[in-house]
């Protein structure tokens, strides 16, 4: 097995070890499966295309790996690895394009800009680049929060820039926080772990889900961050309408059930990109039951392969446990709202859904905290003008609880 695994990877041409990126690397690895992702996005969309896109994706599939394991994105520089993630990048086009190739029909966009026309090449870059499949057959089910910001242009892009700088401010902050609790390997690339052994178990628990809760936060405010960047660049530069940039979420500390957290508060970006790596593949299987197991398995590897990126020897049992108990979680809901004809909600219905995440969440954080996810050149940390109040405030907390 193994002789054969590297006469495969010979004759795809992949290194023994990786190459730094630059134009020549780009060119020869990245670029190829990147190009036949956008041409399988195209035919997508095509009627009668269905041929060509299965004998088509094996090749993206082994172009997007032979990418992923031949070319150094940190340059093999310790410090630059949390930028070395390229595998899951190209695990999305394996995963897109696989659903593409075997897509019965053509994939039909229901939603365009106002006062546009049908453009092939249009709706395949829409397709390409839109995860969460918005204006999309293929989404059904999805949930897109309720607008709140205005049509108009100018006052569009004005509340995402605001919403830019206040989410870079939270990001900062709790990114700082959490760093500011001891030991300094909490926050350091080399990594460390959210529990202090030295402290009595109640006490070591409260203070590692007060870390969980910052990471969570710092977590959200990050991808906000990034997509309100998005969002600016698409409507302000590219001319895109705002109606193509919904909200990414919606209020998940609010959320009154894990259903209702999962399914609609937290961003739905990878949603559909789980179902096929998971949750599809078990429910024909288990049925609804696999589909929730199925899709939480596949979060948990997605997440493990981030993590690897930045310490190889990040233990996969974190995310699977972290993740994987979300399922539970929600087929209990489920069963619950089944045997008393009740849905989980209200002020009980939140203490359940926080209890539940803050609990898994210590053991999704730590794994994090571990692998160095919460690094110290993180540009964001120079963002909050209270930098050193938030330190000293944190590090005052810290020493109560070792005093106390």
């Amino acid at each position: 097995m193994h002789f054969a695994a590297s006469t495969m990877w010979a004759a795809i041409s992949v290194p023994t070890t990786k190459a730094p990126i630059n134009i020549t690397t780009f060119l020869s690895y990245v670029l190829p499966p990147v190009l036949l992702y956008l041409v399988m996005a195209v035919l997508a969309i095509t009627p009668h295309t269905g041929t060509f896109r299965v004998a088509m994706w094996p090749v993206v599939a082994l172009l997007a790996l032979r990418a992923a394991f031949s070319v150094d994105l940190a340059f093999s520089n310790f410090e630059r690895k949390f930028h070395n993630d390229l595998l899951n990048p190209m695990m999305l086009i394996v995963t897109r394009s696989l659903y593409w190739a075997f897509a019965k029909e053509p994939l039909v966009r229901q939603l365009r800009p106002v006062n546009s026309t049908p453009s092939t090449l249009m709706d395949a870059l829409d397709l390409a680049f839109t995860f969460r499949g918005y204006g999309w057959d293929w989404s059904r089910g999805l949930y897109i929060p309720r607008e709140t910001r205005q049509a108009n242009r100018s006052a569009f892009v004005l509340h995402v820039a605001l919403s830019l700088v206040v989410h870079s401010f939270i990001c900062g902050t709790t990114h700082r926080a959490l760093r500011s609790f001891s030991p300094v390997g909490l926050g350091s690339i080399s990594g460390g772990s959210i529990f202090d052994d030295t402290l009595p178990f109640h006490v070591r628990y409260f203070r590692s889900s007060i870390i969980s809760i910052l990471g969570c936060f710092s977590i959200y405010a990050a991808f906000e961050m990034v997509y309100n960047s998005c969002t600016i660049i698409g409507v302000l530069f590219l001319r895109q309408d705002p109606a193509q940039w919904p909200p990414g979420f919606d209020s998940p500390w609010r959320a009154t059930s894990l259903s209702d957290f999962w399914g609609r508060r937290w961003h739905q970006w990878l949603r559909h990109i789980f179902l096929v790596q998971g949750g599809y593949p078990l429910s024909f299987v288990f049925g609804p039951v696999g589909l929730v197991i199925g899709a939480f398995l596949a979060s948990a590897v997605y997440h493990h392969i981030a993590l690897t990126c930045l310490d190889d020897k990040s233990e996969f049992w974190r995310m699977l446990v972290g993740f994987g108990m979300m399922a539970p979680g929600i087929l209990a809901e489920r069963t619950f709202t089944r045997v008393t004809g009740r849905k989980i909600c209200g002020l009980a219905g939140w203490v359940w859904t926080m209890t539940w995440l803050v609990l898994w969440g210590n053991v999704i954080i730590d794994g994090k905290v571990r692998a160095g996810f919460f690094r110290p050149d993180a540009v964001i940390d120079g963002v909050p003008p209270m930098r050193k109040l938030v330190e000293r405030l944190v590090m005052d907390f810290d020493t109560w609880l070792h005093e106390a």
